[in-house]
């Protein structure tokens, strides 16, 4: 019996933990989403520095791996 109350314990346990697992796997992603962003905000300031000046758009599309239409958007956001 000692081992069935004590299964029981350790499953409650464990269930109890799961909560607190989602939340701080949450902040994790949420702070990983926040360097993305800031990321692709310094990669789109580059962008359009090197758009001014005067990098052709087929270099900058293959240092970023974007479309052209992709740079260009970046660049008229920038506007």
């Amino acid at each position: 019996m000692a081992d069935l109350e004590a299964a029981v314990r350790k499953l409650r346990v464990a269930e109890d933990g799961v909560p607190r697992a989602q939340e701080r796997a949450a902040r994790i992603v949420a702070e990983a989403r926040e360097k993305v962003d800031q990321a692709r905000s310094e990669l789109a300031a580059q962008i359009r520095a090197a758009d001014q000046a005067g990098l052709r758009q087929v270099d900058i599309v293959a240092a970023t791996g974007y479309s052209r239409e992709r740079i260009r958007q970046i660049v008229r956001e920038g506007e």
